[in-house]
């Protein structure tokens, strides 16, 4: 058994400690061990899919790496979509914004919320594509969206983060004062009656 087999046994054996240590090792095998984590990544096991995104997000290569993270954004498991978002933290890539944008969407709020940091940290380029999903049906994606607006510090954004101030939503209307507060735009925000 060669050392990358081995490092891959360990990171499905189900013993953590194992499985964090092949996850820090992999990286460290290049190309090599990109390949063979997409290659596990077929298994039906939830839990070894995670720990191989989990092994992913160690590697520099974002451009190699995003499509796989974008795909398992899609992944059944919430944990698997969670490890993903995640991985987007650690690899913010303009080219993943359209896959996170639409996991402001999951149902699992903890997935948006980490998609949401990774659009934080992908900057002014998730702008527009945020600004529309202020205009969206799903009241948890514009929660999300107009979060990671306020955060991003981005001058585009001064008429959406205003727009939000109208909503019914004391959360949509904190995180816009906020966005707005940061782009030092400080002014007394009343809604007319």
């Amino acid at each position: 058994m060669t050392e990358l087999d081995a490092l891959c046994v360990d990171l499905t054996c189900g013993d953590d400690v194992r499985a964090e240590a092949a996850a820090l090792d992999l990286p460290g095998f290049g190309d090599t061990g990109l390949q063979l984590l997409r290659k596990m990544l077929q298994t039906q096991d939830s839990d070894g899919r995670w720990w191989c995104i989990r092994a992913l997000a160690g590697f520099e290569n974002a451009a190699e790496i995003t499509p796989v993270l974008e795909a398992a954004l899609n992944d059944e498991s919430d944990e698997v979509r969670q490890a993903a978002a995640m991985a987007f933290c650690h690899h913010p890539h303009p080219q993943a914004v359209p896959a996170l944008i639409r996991a402001l969407s999951d149902k699992d709020l903890m997935t948006a919320k980490l998609a949401s940091n990774a659009l934080i940290l992908v900057g002014s380029a998730a702008t527009p594509h945020l600004l529309a999903v202020l205009t969206g049906a799903n009241p948890s994606a514009r929660l999300e969206a107009v979060r990671a607006l306020a955060e991003i510090k981005d001058p585009a954004a001064i008429p959406g983060l205003m727009k939000a101030l109208e909503t019914d939503s004391a959360l949509m209307q904190y995180w816009a004062g906020l966005g707005l507060d940061k782009l030092g735009v400080g002014m007394i925000y009343l809604k007319p009656e």
